[in-house]
């Protein structure tokens, strides 16, 4: 489905991808890991078109879509979920989640928030409150919520878990195994290394922009080198 080929990108002068290579299969949750300000955000916004590129390609389901904007990227099926959230706090959740189907202008929309309303029932009762006033973890799935609402093919997942309590966590992370078994594709950066790769087919480890270790998630979770460097043992 994706195939990222020496992409490199800079802030400035400074380069923050190093020429790096990555596939994406249909169906796959793929994990991205590696430490803060080793590219990972960066590897995300450039894949979605909001983050310049200098160098490289990337393919996405047979076509090359590295100099198209981001809205166009929408469209074709790649969505974002930011870190952070993002969220817009005064508007409704409900208005929030219509904002996701910018793109779309088909009569299915409305049929859309109900199926999200029943992924996640506790944002059901809260349709009319104002965002801001949610929980992060609610936060999250409105956040979640909104990018299905564009239908996407591929959903980039930023770290989904930031900010919120464990028992929160572990229903983030059965979040995303259930985008899966609806037939999402998920490119995962996650800073709780060994959740994500728990739940991962593969798995690529980035280090000051380089993509430096792959492997399907169990081979990366019992490799010496990542689990001293990533996974604290």
């Amino acid at each position: 489905m994706l195939a990222v080929d020496q992409l490199s990108s800079r802030y400035g002068r400074v380069e923050a991808l190093h020429g790096v290579s990555l596939r994406v299969e249909r169906g796959e949750i793929v994990t991205l890991v590696g430490s803060n300000g080793a590219g990972k955000t960066t590897l995300l916004r450039a894949l979605s078109g909001v983050q310049p590129i200098v160098g490289g390609t990337i393919r996405f389901d047979g076509e090359m879509i590295h100099r198209a904007p981001s809205h166009v990227r929408v469209r074709k099926g790649i969505v974002q979920v930011p870190e952070g959230r993002q969220i817009f706090a005064p508007l409704t959740l409900e208005d929030n989640l219509r904002l996701g189907a910018w793109s779309r202008a088909d009569a299915e929309i409305a049929s859309d928030l109900e199926a999200v309303y029943e992924t996640f029932p506790v944002l059901a009762g809260r349709r009319h409150s104002a965002a801001g006033a949610l929980s992060g973890g609610q936060q999250q799935m409105l956040a979640i919520g909104r990018a299905l609402m564009a239908r996407p093919k591929l959903m980039l997942l930023d770290e989904p878990s930031m900010g919120l309590a464990p028992v929160l966590v572990d229903q983030i992370f059965g979040i995303i195994g259930g985008l899966k078994r609806k037939g999402i594709t998920v490119l995962l950066v996650e800073q709780n290394a060994y959740a994500a790769l728990a739940i991962a087919d593969r798995g690529y480890v980035i280090e000051t922009g380089r993509i430096v270790f792959s492997g399907t998630g169990q081979a990366l979770l019992d490799d010496a080198r990542v689990r001293e460097a990533y996974l604290g043992v």
